[in-house]
């Protein structure tokens, strides 16, 4: 075996560099946003042992919704991303583009163990331009192909070293494959295939045998006329730690996923639920597919369900001559590789090895998967293929006629395909362009129209985004998801009407509850959202939430282990006045999913309804143990903190809601309840401070304005005051207290009377009843000597509040004075500004009881 110059590396990673560099440009599209944007396995507040609890999706394996995608080692390297730049996508795809480099160098050294040099070359290079690896390396969730396909590679590569001197077993190789093929599972499923690689490399690679050899002496040893070589049965011993080793992988795997498929819907395999002999002409005809897009990857398309590939419902079908086609190549191929000695059927069998062993688990042959045909599934694929192509080239470019024209066919081949694979990158983009780039290919597919309505929604552009979930709806009439997203997005238009029945019409679509049979079974769990949404719209009617409640109800009994429903039913019950019945629907939910930052927040503002302050305090804090960034958690818990009273709570509150300013900085209220911490903790120019960037951010801040204004008059800065009641009363010129607090303010700093009795006759125009008002307005008339109608005024007030104490006294000082024959001034009683003397601080506090994820509507067609 030939070893890798360092002029081979440098000559492939530039050639990787020069057909991936724009794919840095890229950002997470389709697939990325649940295994990146939305899975909670990469953000460092989840325990790592989550990880290995979960699939690759971030949904636990123990939930029936799992995909059962179990790749541990592949979310660890999005985690290790996410720890060096979080969510920018940059440093993703340049890692992807590296350990597609570094495939390429081991395949490079795979190739040498059965081509010369100058052909392994040739194929390192055209694996490392072939435009089907696009998804595999520019799309981040690809990376599972990428390193599963290093440690399949290296595995084999182990074990080409098991054969000693005079055929002896070497078992640290074999003990290292085993080792490095549990790794390659464990970053994608297919790693496990590499065995049966390794099984065919020994038997007819190592040992040399041939089909006739081992089929002669198989009948020998049944007639009896001969006993089983001992350099076989050293081979059978090898391949039967093989096999154990691998049967003990599967039993392993098996129990992860206990023992349960993922649920997957017609519409991601329509071949999959289909009869016979439909099912088995669909599936074998996707393999000649397959074959064509690694021979010809002209038309490339990032999702291959629904409509995209028609079902081969007859015998008579012309595409079967596809099919017969490919198997009739297969077989001469096999039968060459099989039946021959010479190297060149060699390489030949372990070419078709590489193409068709990892490519078994994505066939639909055995299991169905979730798709129809996935571009990113034939990278490993792909260099069986390029090994033959290689080979093929070699035996051509050795004839002189062919020589010229061999080299110059290859190079075309190899110069287009990079120019390719570079244009394709483009269309990765974004989703927009990666889902438009599909539809130019594919306009059967109505995921493709869903998920280009998708990304012109998340742009705001619903009017556009409405035409393509309408055209899914005519492409696929009975696409559930399709049905639901028009009536999203009708709702984003204010259509309720059209929206209702756009709702209506996917729960039409939806099967029926057969007695005895598990509903969750037959059905994508996502679907089931449509009561979840039907519901959120119809209960902004007041008059329909019971209506609402019955919805939710329907969802939570087809589905017990429903967290969302039981997250919606809560809000609604809150918002019915059942704070008892919406805790049992948090707690219930909790059940589910414990380790959910937004149920225990949802738990703790039931709990403030419930005047449960401690309680709700401690949910607060575990929503932040999970996570110490959730913004609502942080603004309330700090605001139940400060109202406790508790002096000691009060660093930890400034903490919090410092944290959430540094979250949230153009959120006034956070601003606003530091002011009102200070003011606590009688820091009054830190008060000030806060209260200005409120205003600043806010300048209609009802109660910044106010509690600014009152500052200023607690210390002495009346005048300063006066202007900030101003701008108070221009946007709220019905604000008592500020107009209580400016009467004052006019009448003992500006000796205004009349601006003051203004003041006081405009709050009793709104409430006749106000004491504060009708008490101060007596106090003008009393500084207006007009002691009589002060009398008068004194005991009208006195009948609204005859417990006041200070009312009484005040009245006295008038009748006295009244009584009096002489002028001489008596002391002149205060302006109230409240029954004890004091404005209270008027605290705005927001206790926010919808959670940002509960009125989540799930788009129904993006897996």
């Amino acid at each position: 075996m030939a070893d890798i110059n360092l002029k081979e590396i440098t000559l492939i990673v530039g050639v990787v560099t020069a057909c991936y560099w724009n794919s840095l440009f890229c950002g997470f599209v389709f697939d990325d946003v649940s295994a990146i944007l939305d899975n909670k396995d990469l953000h460092p507040s989840t325990p790592l042992k989550t990880l290995f609890q979960n699939d690759f999706w971030g949904t636990p394996m123990s939930e029936e919704r799992s995909h059962k995608s179990y790749r541990p080692l592949t979310v660890l390297t999005f985690r290790l991303n996410y720890l060096f730049s979080e969510l920018k996508p940059m440093s993703y795809h340049l890692l992807n583009m590296i350990l597609h480099a570094v495939v390429t160098i081991i395949f490079l050294k795979v190739c040498k163990l059965f081509l010369d040099s100058r052909s392994s070359m040739i194929a390192a290079l055209l694996f490392a331009v072939h435009p089907i690896h696009t998804e595999a390396v520019t799309g981040v969730v690809g990376r599972a192909e990428l390193l599963s396909s290093i440690f399949f590679l290296a595995a084999f590569l182990s074990y080409t070293k098991s054969k000693g001197p005079n055929n002896s077993i070497v078992w640290t190789p074999i003990a290292l494959t085993m080792f490095l093929v549990a790794v390659a599972t464990l970053c994608k499923e297919q790693g496990i295939t590499v065995v049966g690689i390794c099984c065919v490399y020994e038997v007819f690679i190592a040992q040399g045998y041939t089909l006739p050899l081992l089929c002669t002496t198989a009948g020998q040893f049944l007639r009896g006329k001969s006993s089983i070589p001992f350099s076989m049965l050293q081979t059978l011993v090898k391949l039967i730690v093989l096999m154990f080793s691998t049967l003990l992988l599967v039993v392993i795997r098996v129990q992860i996923i206990q023992s349960q498929l993922p649920v997957f819907t017609r519409f991601d395999n329509p071949a999959a639920v289909s009869p016979t002999p439909t099912r088995q002409l669909t599936f074998n005809y996707l393999l000649p597919v397959n074959a064509w897009l690694l021979l010809n990857p002209s038309e490339l398309c990032c999702d291959w369900t629904m409509g995209t590939i028609p079902l081969i419902e007859s015998f008579l079908d012309i595409r079967n001559v596809a099919t017969f086609t490919f198997f009739c190549i297969l077989g001469a191929l096999g039968v060459f590789s099989l039946r021959y000695p010479s190297d060149s059927s060699k390489t030949v069998l372990m070419a078709l090895c590489l193409m068709a062993l990892p490519f078994i688990p994505a066939s639909n042959l055995f299991f169905p998967v979730g798709f129809v045909v996935a571009e990113r599934v034939l990278y490993v694929p792909s260099m069986g293929f390029c090994i033959l192509v290689a080979h093929g080239w070699h035996k051509i470019s050795n004839k002189s006629v062919f020589k010229k024209l061999s080299w110059i066919c290859l190079s075309l081949v190899i110069f287009t395909h990079a120019l390719k694979t570079i244009h394709r990158n483009w269309d990765w983009e974004s989703e927009y362009t990666l889902f438009m780039s599909a539809l130019k290919v594919n306009k059967n597919n109505a995921k493709l129209w869903n998920n280009v309505g998708h990304a012109l929604e998340n742009e705001k552009n619903f009017e556009r985004a409405l035409k393509y979930f309408l055209q899914a709806t005519h492409v696929q009439p009975d696409d559930i998801g399709a049905h639901m997203n028009v009536g999203r997005t009708y709702k984003n238009l204010n259509r309720t009407k059209e929206a209702e029945e756009s709702y209506m019409t996917a729960k039409s679509l939806m099967p029926q509850i057969i007695p005895g049979k598990k509903y969750a079974a037959r059905i994508a769990p996502n679907h089931l959202n449509v009561y979840i949404n039907l519901a959120n719209l119809i209960r902004a009617d007041e008059s329909r939430l019971e209506e609402a409640d019955q919805l939710y109800r329907q969802a939570i009994s087809m589905r017990p282990d429903f967290k969302q429903a039981y997250i919606s039913r809560g809000e609604l019950l809150l918002k019915m006045n059942k704070p008892f019945k919406a805790k049992e629907a948090y707690l219930k939910a909790l059940e589910l999913d414990r380790n959910n930052a937004d149920l225990w927040y949802n738990l703790a503002i039931v709990q403030i309804e419930l005047k449960e302050p401690n309680e709700a305090l401690k949910n607060f804090n575990r929503a932040l143990e999970l996570n110490p960034k959730h913004k609502l958690a942080l603004f309330n818990s700090g605001i139940l903190m400060q109202e406790s009273g508790e002096v000691k709570l009060r660093p930890e509150a400034r903490k919090r809601l410092l944290s959430y300013i540094n979250e949230e900085p153009q959120d006034a209220n956070g601003y606003f309840n530091l002011g009102m911490l200070a003011m606590d903790d009688k820091k009054d120019s830190e008060a000030e401070m806060w209260m200005k960037k409120a205003i600043k951010l806010q300048a209609d801040f009802r109660s910044a304005l106010f509690n600014l204004a009152l500052l200023y008059s607690q210390t002495a800065k009346e005048l300063l005051a006066l202007p900030v009641l101003e701008e108070l009363l221009k946007y709220y010129p019905d604000h008592i207290k500020g107009l209580i607090l400016k009467g004052d303010i006019l009448m003992n700093q500006k000796k205004d009377i009349l601006g003051a009795k203004k003041c006081f006759e405009k709050i009793l125009e709104m409430d006749p009843s106000n004491v504060q008002g009708k008490h101060n307005l007596c106090v003008v008339y009393f500084e207006e000597k007009d002691l009589l109608k002060a009398e008068k005024c004194l005991l009208e007030t006195l009948a609204l509040a005859p417990h006041e104490e200070y009312i009484q006294r005040h009245l006295n000082i008038v009748r006295d004075k009244i009584s009096a024959s002489s002028l001489i001034e008596q002391p002149i009683f205060p302006v109230s500004k409240t029954s004890g003397n004091k404005i209270p601080t008027e605290n705005a506090r927001e206790i926010r009881s919808e959670p940002q994820l509960t009125q989540k509507e799930d788009s129904s067609s993006r897996i």
